[in-house]
């Protein structure tokens, strides 16, 4: 088992996670987080602290695709392990439908 992060994190990238993960997993995109599944350590304490509620188990249903958008884009993007400044406008973005289809970003967030 490992924790993914979903749709929900796309233009939000609260980034609150980072600051928890023992293992610094988290990988950094233009407007999202992943998670490298092969160095998640299963802990859990990431999933508490997200707001937009964007990081759940792998092992709920119909996760398949986030489980290979982690893996995928964990590889390209540079590794976070501090937290970053959060968008201006994340509040706006919490909680909004589809937004993978419309807004995600393949593009690398800037590390740190």
């Amino acid at each position: 088992m490992t924790y993914v992060v979903t749709d929900a994190c796309i233009k939000c990238k609260y980034m609150d996670c980072v600051e928890v993960c023992p293992v610094d997993c988290f990988y950094e995109g233009e407007n999202m987080l992943v998670i490298n599944p092969n160095e998640c350590i299963d802990c859990g304490v990431c999933e508490p602290e997200c707001p937009a509620e964007a990081i759940v188990p792998d092992t709920e249903p119909n996760l398949d695709q986030w489980v290979e958008l982690n893996a995928k884009y964990s590889a390209e993007w540079p590794n976070i392990t501090v937290k970053g400044e959060t968008p201006p406008d994340a509040d706006d973005w919490k909680g909004v439908d589809g937004k993978l289809e419309t807004y995600f970003s393949e593009k690398p967030g800037s590390g740190n």
